[in-house]
């Protein structure tokens, strides 16, 4: 095993906290057809209003939904690099 590779690998995941830290921090705002969305930069979405009324119920599912995607991709990115 190169040594040097897992310095590597040190630094690629620094990189991806800071970049995740960073996205936290950004905010989109979409508004179409009585429809508002704010969602952050990491995919989190912080309020859905819908005709002027703050819809959580609708937020906390999709959060939820968007989370199990997440852990379905890494599980399969994880058994996809030890196939190989």
């Amino acid at each position: 095993m190169n040594i040097g590779g897992l310095g590597d690998i040190k630094k690629l995941q620094q990189q991806a906290q800071k970049m995740q830290e960073a996205l936290k921090k950004e905010k989109v705002m979409v508004e179409k057809n009585g429809v508002r969305v704010l969602m952050r930069g990491d995919q989190t979405i912080e309020e859905i209003e819908i005709d002027g009324i703050l819809e959580n119920r609708i937020v906390e599912a999709i959060n939820e939904a968007v989370k199990k995607t997440q852990e379905l991709a890494a599980r399969k990115l994880i058994e996809i690099s030890t196939q190989e």
